[in-house]
């Protein structure tokens, strides 16, 4: 998988998590309505909406959570990987990076160089969230 797929997928949970925010909004709103023209049910799905909204937010938390970790795990190997390959291995194989050869983690950002700088990558350093957001939730309820 290389980076533009990563980017690209990130970009469509991105978008999948405005849909969702799109769609309760308009749903709150015509619930509110009807509970203002005096249907007594509407205010109990109000509720019950407001319920999903936060398990919703609750469940992007946690895929926040998963985005991060596998994040930090690219950055790290990436740091050990660049480590490795400016330690005592040079010279000792002829060159530069030892068994790597060179090839996978000069220059800058390493083997996975092209992941960390990508738009997913810049995204998590940033500690980017997608979802619903707390304001959302209270601007609608």
């Amino acid at each position: 998988m290389d980076t533009a797929t990563i980017d690209q997928a990130y970009g469509q949970l991105q978008a999948e998590f405005k849909d969702v925010a799109t769609s309760v909004q308009e749903l709150a709103g015509k619930l509110q309505t009807a509970s203002q023209t005096g249907n007594p049910d509407a205010k109990e799905w109000l509720l019950d909406l407001k319920q999903i909204a936060l398990d919703v937010k609750d469940e992007q938390v946690q895929v926040n959570e998963l985005l991060q970790a596998i994040h930090g795990f690219v950055a790290n190997s990436n740091e050990q990987i660049q480590q490795y390959q400016q330690g005592p291995q040079q010279g000792a194989m002829g060159g530069r990076g030892g068994m790597f050869g060179g090839g996978m983690g000069g220059g800058r950002g390493g083997m996975f160089g092209g992941f960390l700088g990508g738009g997913f990558g810049r995204a998590m350093e940033m500690g980017a969230g997608i979802g619903l957001g707390e304001d959302l939730i209270n601007s609608i309820f």
